[in-house]
């Protein structure tokens, strides 16, 4: 057919006579009712779908199986490490525990002189320290970050009111965090923290590093992760005091037999019990922290493990439906 109008198929008449005649109008040999290409007014048709009445689909089945088997089989892998992890976690979490106990004795004995004396720094002095405890390892939920997030509110609060700031990091993660926005405030940063349990040589190399530093603060905090139970922890903070402040103490200066080497090893001494507490500290809470992180990536892993499986079986059982379809159409079409 030749014109403006759209190409349809129509049947053959009797003896093939309009066939030939559609032939011989066209000027092409090709099949009966087939649309000559070119023709004006010609319309672009769809490909048509492998099922009738469905739209075409943009993956096969077959391609779709093994994206969902491959899938599967990398959440399963992943699921076996989170479950390994926990484990991992919770036997250093009961160790842990065991080990922060007689710990708690160091932080509250170290802060007995500065309740009992009332230590303050001046209001005239302008050097802060901030030190915050954290480790170089993660998966362990929030945390790094909830020290971060701490000492980011008081750098500005300490800022405002005119103190000069200076941080020192225990732990890459923090250090990691801080880093962009306050790498101008590091004055030193530990690594190679949360391998082992910490013990009271590692705080008293911390302390000696910081004094030996050259940098003469007046007042400072330890920020640290408290450990409240397996699900809770708290981020909380302990102060501590330069030798000048602690022997300036008008409580202190009522005694006259004090030696300054007695103030400057306490000093140094309650440095590092407060190091060394905060450690403790910080650790149990990163091991139940990781311990309930794992334990709900393995649930989640799971789940994720059983919608896939399903669709993976729906996905098959629409493959074996097709085939068995095709082979019924088949046998009955030889009929």
């Amino acid at each position: 057919m030749r014109g403006g109008g759209s190409l349809t198929f129509k049947p053959p008449g009797p003896g093939g006579q309009r066939a030939r005649e559609g032939r011989a109008a066209s000027g092409r040999e090709g099949e009966e009712g087939r649309p000559q290409a070119g023709t004006e007014g010609d319309e672009e048709r769809p490909l048509p779908s492998c099922c009738p009445g469905e739209p075409p689909s943009p993956l096969p089945q077959p391609s779709r199986s093994r994206n969902v088997t491959r899938r599967l089989k990398s959440i399963k892998n992943i699921q076996k490490i989170t479950k390994s992890m926990k484990m991992v976690a919770a036997a250093k979490y009961s160790r842990a525990e065991r080990e922060l106990k007689p710990a708690r004795v160091y932080g509250v004995g170290a802060l007995a002189l500065y309740e009992k004396a009332e230590i303050k720094a001046p209001e005239d002095k302008k050097k802060y320290l901030l030190i915050g405890v954290s480790s170089d390892r993660g998966l362990c939920g929030a945390i790094h970050t909830s020290v971060a997030k701490n000492i980011k509110s008081q750098v500005t609060a300490l800022t405002d009111a005119g103190k000069e700031v200076m941080l020192v990091g225990i732990g890459d993660k923090l250090r990691a965090i801080l880093q962009r926005t306050h790498s101008k405030n590091f004055l030193l940063n530990f690594k190679e923290v949360g391998r082992k349990p910490p013990t009271f040589g590692d705080a008293s190399i911390i302390a000696l590093e910081l004094l030996n530093s050259g940098y003469e603060f007046d007042e400072g905090a330890v920020i640290y992760n408290r450990f409240r139970s397996v699900i809770s922890y708290k981020t909380d903070e302990k102060p501590i005091y330069s030798l000048e402040t602690v022997s300036g103490a008008e409580s202190l200066s009522i005694y006259d037999d004090i030696d300054a080497d007695v103030l400057r090893n306490y000093q140094e001494f309650t440095l590092a019990n407060i190091i060394f507490y905060s450690l403790k500290e910080s650790t149990t809470s990163e091991q139940s922290a990781r311990m309930t992180a794992m334990d709900n990536a393995s649930k989640n892993a799971s789940e994720m493990i059983d919608k896939l499986t399903l669709t993976f079986n729906r996905t098959r059982q629409a493959v074996i439906t097709k085939e068995l379809i095709e082979i019924i159409s088949g046998a009955a079409a030889l009929k």
